[in-house]
């Protein structure tokens, strides 16, 4: 038996773990290292059962084929290589290279090699069709970076912060507000409160971060949008703005625009619509920016996923910059990605890019492209659509779109009518359950890796990263490729070289995941060497880094208010939801799973075989239902059944579910057994946004009908 130190990677957190490990290289506990410079002995459930998903009996070990009669066989991983490589030639020969496209999944978003490889392999073959899960999720954010700008002084954080307001974000769950609570994020928030950092929290659901918050909106699902811009006119007209950064860092008469655009939303009208009690609007709004000096506002998938979310986000942008939420020169910079190359870091504007407006449209819906991806609510109908560019074969990467992707029906069409599907992942999900190979590939202890990067995107609070070696070797007899190593394989096939972060890397020879790692860290911050050198990680002195004041002659200013999102914010005033529907849909997070990631696994699927449908109280006592009852969930879309559960944390008239569960549509599966999929419920094209085609996947209008009583 030995003891090993390592850290996981299922999200950007990086909790520090020990490991056991016994003479058979078998990895017997994971419990996290209190000793850990970062995490300090936190790690969530999801991470702690991570090293018993290993030795799932529901692991794939082998690749498979399938057969015509759609069961599959086993086959080599070179073999299956070969095959794969020999189907997408000929389907480049045939129809171009924009024929072959990948969607790829959070399984390999935190794939230190993979996410760079990912790109690298499309542009080897020379196509543009890459998707993910990333434009499912938070877009909006890139959405309103494009329009409005950015900072290049980075980001103020929760140890310097009077403030922190969360839209629609439960980072005690999530680990998902980057820079704020995400790493140990208990802790972190207790200890924010004891310095006096006061919490905002906006969400209709009182969610387990809503409990400690000084200031509680608890508002119907969707109005986000109504609720920020309902504070920018309090604080405009309050005169609580930062008067000098906005005098340098905005156009006077943009900041008029802005002040014209939300005069409609007075307060009294924004607690109204939004269901909230009166004075809610201006005591958060005061507590923010008139009482609080130094803080930041944050949304997650709340109002991401919901209506409007392109303009909820600008907005709440907005409420950053006229408050001048930003460091300053001469301030210290604490938050750095020391992995990549040290960013120059000025008291200064970085431009609107829109970016969109120099790709040439999409042929369907006329959209274009964001952070050099295709838009994954066009997936289905990229496959589906017939003419030049059509897609006919798709690598799914450490993804699971037939669960994940809007609009099951139509996904699931679409990916049976592919010439080629090839699914990376260790688990049959239901989209490996339509692949034509699958390819189970290593998992994190498996493998080298450093943590989650996102150059010049610093993901922690401070300069801090780790390195670790692989842990234990696959399962004996397992034939396992790394994620990445399928995408050179078939390059190699191909006969395209693969340029990885700026080097041909060698077609006949594969490298190895160390030496891709020491090509992403060649020009780091902080020296390989150096982190390796710690085996726990560190956090690194890198001297005395500031905010510098702006270049000379460098005078941007942010957007606050162009055209299309005064166009966006004009259609929020008057939307109105659907009539004849009785309650909103929202979509939330649970500790034990990541998404999708871990519902395969027998140990998780014996607690959690279902996610419920979340109602309040007095809902379940007006529909008569108890709990475990059956009911039947309807939108404009489509219907699904569910298990309901009681749920005093939600208002009223909000029903809740978790995504990642569930099977298929048509398949009649018992949701007691297998839980319940949303995506079903959710169109596509309907509610999407313009820019990057999001569909509106929370705050859906439903109906609920009861189906079987508990006993049946």
């Amino acid at each position: 038996m030995r003891e090993e130190l390592s850290f996981c990677r299922l999200c950007g957190s990086g909790c520090g773990m020990k490991l056991t490990i016994d003479e058979n290289d078998r990895i017997t506990s994971l419990r996290p290292d209190r000793d850990d410079p970062m995490t300090r002995g936190y790690a969530c459930f999801k991470g702690l059962y991570f090293a018993a998903a290993h030795y799932d009996p529901n692991r794939l070990l082998r690749p498979l084929r399938r057969r015509d009669d759609g069961s599959f066989t086993a086959i080599d991983s070179e073999q299956a290589l070969d095959a794969i490589g020999n189907a997408l030639r000929d389907i480049i020969n045939r129809h171009g290279p924009e024929a072959v496209a990948m969607f790829c999944g959070n399984g390999t978003v935190s794939a230190y090699n993979t996410f760079f490889m990912q790109r690298a392999f499309m542009t080897a073959i020379g196509s543009t069709q890459r998707y993910s899960t990333i434009t499912i999720d938070q877009s909006a954010k890139f959405v309103a970076y494009e329009r409005m700008g950015g900072w290049a002084g980075g980001a103020i954080q929760l140890e310097t912060a009077d403030v922190a307001m969360l839209f629609g974000s439960n980072p005690l769950v999530s680990h998902g507000a980057t820079g704020v609570l995400s790493m140990d994020p208990v802790k972190r928030l207790k200890d924010a409160k004891a310095r006096g950092t006061k919490f905002i929290v906006i969400d209709p659901r009182r969610t387990e971060t809503a409990v400690h918050a000084d200031v509680f909106l608890q508002p119907i699902p969707g109005e986000d949008t109504t609720i920020a811009a309902a504070m920018i006119r309090m604080i405009l007209a309050e005169r609580w703005y930062d008067f000098d950064f906005c005098a340098r860092f905005t156009a006077a008469e943009d900041l008029a625009r802005l002040r014209n655009a939300v005069d409609d939303f007075t307060p009294e009208m924004a607690e109204a619509r939004a269901g909230l009690n009166p004075g809610d609007i201006a005591a958060a709004a005061r507590l923010f920016a008139h009482e609080s000096k130094r803080g930041v506002a944050l949304t997650a998938t709340g109002p991401n996923f919901g209506p409007h979310s392109n303009v909820s986000q600008h907005l709440v942008n907005c409420l950053n910059v006229i408050c001048g939420r930003f460091p300053r020169a001469g301030e210290p910079v604490a938050a750095i990605d020391i992995m990549s190359p040290l960013p120059d870091y000025r008291e200064e504007v970085i431009p609107a890019p829109r970016s969109w407006d120099s790709i040439p449209p999409s042929r369907i819906r006329g959209v274009g492209m964001i952070i050099g991806e295709r838009l994954s609510g066009t997936l289905a109908d990229e496959i589906l659509t017939p003419g030049e560019g059509q897609i006919r074969a798709l690598i799914v990467s450490g993804g699971n779109p037939l669960n994940s992707v809007p609009d099951q029906a139509k996904i699931k069409k679409a990916l049976e009518t592919l010439e080629l599907l090839v699914v990376v992942d260790p688990f049959m999900t239901v989209t490996a359950e339509k692949a034509h190979y699958v390819l189970p590939p290593t998992m994190i202890y498996e493998r080298p890796e450093m943590p989650m990067s996102f150059p010049g995107f610093p993901l922690v609070s401070e300069a801090w990263a780790r390195y670790t070696p692989a842990m234990v070797p696959p399962p004996p007899g397992a034939d396992l490729v790394d994620d990445w190593y399928v995408l050179w394989a078939i390059a190699k096939r191909l006969g395209k070289v693969i340029n990885y972060c700026g080097v041909d890397l060698d077609i006949e020879h594969a490298p190895t995941a160390d030496e891709l790692i020491e090509i992403r860290m060649r020009d780091a911050a902080v020296p390989l060497d150096a982190i390796k050198a710690h085996p726990r990680g560190a956090v690194f002195d890198l001297g005395d880094i500031r905010v510098q004041p702006a270049r000379p002659g460098h005078d941007a200013r942010f957007t606050l208010m162009p055209d299309d999102v005064r166009a966006e914010l004009d259609l929020a005033r008057v939307y109105r939801r659907e009539e004849g529907y009785d309650f909103l849909l929202v979509s939330r997070r649970t500790r034990d799973l990541q998404n999708s990631t871990g519902f395969h696994t027998a140990g998780l699927r014996s607690r959690h075989r279902f996610n419920p449908a979340c109602l309040a109280p007095s809902d379940m006592a007006k529909l008569s239902l108890a709990e475990g009852d059956v009911v039947e969930i309807t939108s404009g879309h489509g219907t699904v059944c569910a298990v309901v559960r009681r749920d005093p944390s939600l208002r009223p008239g909000v029903v809740s579910l978790t995504h990642g569960f569930g099977g298929v549509i048509g398949d009649d599966a018992d949701p007691r057994e297998v839980g319940t999929n949303i995506n079903p419920l959710i169109s596509d094209t309907e509610h999407a946004e313009q820019v990057n085609a999001m569909p509106r996947m929370t705050a859906i209008p439903i109906n609920i009908r009861a189906v079987v009583d508990a006993a049946g």
